[in-house]
């Protein structure tokens, strides 16, 4: 298991890839994310992306990680209590930290367009 901290100010996103290239990770699975972000900035259930203002607590985080992309799903609360979330873009900035664990997967993982969702999608050999 690979275990990171990213620090404040850090995109989220990019901390995530930063860990992949540094570990070398092909194929894995974030199990667990903790921490905390400035601004949220994710794409909704109707794929409309959008940005939020925080503070706020990561209570959850899960998600796949190959050679061609991150697939994350974040929950994050604000100063209320009030949970909402979305999948994972570019732009969401740590606050405190973010700690990050990855699992490595030994089936090979990959992300394939799939002309019906217009997504692409998780690919197990």
């Amino acid at each position: 298991m690979i275990v990171s901290r990213l620090e404040p100010g850090m995109d989220l996103k990019e901390g995530i890839l930063k860990t992949q290239n540094e570990n070398n990770v092909e194929s894995g699975i974030i199990i667990c994310m903790v921490g905390s972000l400035k601004k949220a900035v994710l794409r909704m259930s109707d794929g409309k992306q959008r940005e939020f203002t925080g503070p706020f607590e990561i209570v959850s985080a899960e998600g796949t990680i190959s050679t061609n992309g991150v697939h994350l799903h974040l929950a994050v609360s604000d100063r209320d209590g009030k949970v909402f979330g979305g999948h994972l873009k570019p732009g969401c900035t740590v606050h405190t930290t973010a700690e990050l664990c990855i699992l490595e997967s030994d089936e090979p993982l990959k992300r394939v367009f799939d002309p019906k969702t217009g997504y692409r999608e998780l690919f197990v050999e």
